[in-house]
């Protein structure tokens, strides 16, 4: 996947060489369960009940649960969580299936007794090569970490100075508004000035000759 580191060949077969250890015990304890008849078990009917009950969720989970964990780590060999996840899961398994050993010594045939205890070694061979994988992956990643971190240092020490950042300062107060400009006054109007009267030509007929006075 990209981005993934790659995965050492030596790390996979190891993985591979254990979840192939885990599958086959796996097969091995559904068939010893399948053939366990603890209504024949000299005990009372609490315990044999308490039995089957155990003997029902060991065999969900290994049809179910195991073979969805064991196929995330053939998809990501060195996934820490779902290493981890595979280990607590196998703890349960250890647990329940120790508990119904000691029932099947106590209560039942010896066959069954040998058969599940040759599943309970298996799985407790198992859980502890987990828990030693578990404590690898996880120290190589602290590694990494330290190593990634180091890196980071240098890089930050050789990098020029950056620039100073420039400030923009945003004004987000509104604009203050000014007045409306006032019209300019109008123009008084300079009133037209009137023609000049035309001067009257003088009249051309002569005067009456002036009449004597009587004497």
């Amino acid at each position: 996947m990209p981005g993934q580191s790659a995965v050492s060949y030596s790390s996979v077969t190891q993985l591979n060489d254990l979840l192939s250890q885990i599958e086959n015990t796996s097969k091995a304890a559904h068939s010893d369960l399948a053939q366990l008849r603890i209504e024949r078990w000299k005990t009372d009917g609490a315990t044999k009940r308490q039995a089957l009950a155990d003997v029902d969720s060991i065999q969900r989970n290994l049809q179910n649960a195991l073979p969805e964990m064991i196929g995330n780590l053939h998809s990501s060999p060195e996934d820490v969580p779902a290493t981890f996840k595979l280990y607590r899961n196998m703890d349960a398994l250890f647990d329940v299936l120790g508990g119904l050993v000691e029932s099947a010594g106590a209560f039942g045939p010896k066959d069954d007794f040998q058969a599940l205890s040759n599943d309970l070694t298996g799985f407790e061979n198992s859980r502890k090569q987990l828990a030693e994988r578990l404590e690898t992956l996880a120290g190589a990643k602290e590694q990494e970490i330290v190593r990634l971190r180091t890196e980071l240092k240098k890089a930050e020490a050789t990098a020029p100075p950056a620039a100073p950042a420039k400030k923009v300062i945003v004004d987000d107060s509104e604009p203050e508004k000014k007045p409306a400009a006032k019209n300019p006054a109008a123009k008084k109007k300079t009133p037209a000035k009137k023609p000049a009267a035309t001067p009257t030509a003088p009249s051309t007929t002569p005067n009456p000759p002036a009449q004597p006075k009587p004497q």
